[in-house]
């Protein structure tokens, strides 16, 4: 194996029981104090959903996930899922602007932010962005997050 890519892979899974073995928070109580830069992972009922990375302040990624903005891609995830709409279009049906227009699927979208703020989140500070895609790579794969599944669209 090439030794610099050995480099990058051999901390992964030291990474990983770091961020595992942090006590999980929720979006609202991440302390202003978190890492910038690094991975993390949402939470629900026990279940690994979705791992994502920044290298912003984590706390200010996290809070997007919430935000009043139309393009939150965990909330899109579990809108398409609740309502059934689980492919990409680049049409103008089926695009994010028609469906925001559609009640259900703004009611499914609005839920599963207030959803994300209730779900339990972990997170571990790592600045390299080689590192970091690795790691979101390996926390995806060996937490069976349901929502990375790395195609691309």
């Amino acid at each position: 194996m090439d030794e610099k890519f050995r480099n990058l892979i051999e901390d992964l899974h030291k990474k990983y029981e770091e961020l595992m073995s942090m006590p999980p928070l929720t979006v609202d109580t991440v302390p202003s104090d978190c890492p910038t830069g690094g991975i993390y992972l949402f939470t629900e009922n026990g279940v690994h959903l979705y791992v994502g990375r920044t290298k912003r302040r984590i706390k200010e990624r996290l809070k997007n996930h919430i935000s009043t903005a139309d393009d939150c891609p965990f909330a899109w995830h579990l809108a398409r899922e609740e309502t059934g709409n689980t492919e990409a279009s680049y049409k103008t049906e089926g695009s994010r602007r028609h469906l925001l227009a559609q009640p259900n699927f703004k009611r499914a979208y609005e839920g599963a932010k207030n959803r994300i703020r209730q779900m339990k989140v972990r997170y571990v500070g790592v600045s390299d962005p080689l590192k970091q895609t690795l790691l979101e790579i390996y926390v995806a794969v060996v937490s069976k997050a349901k929502f990375n599944d790395f195609d691309t669209h």
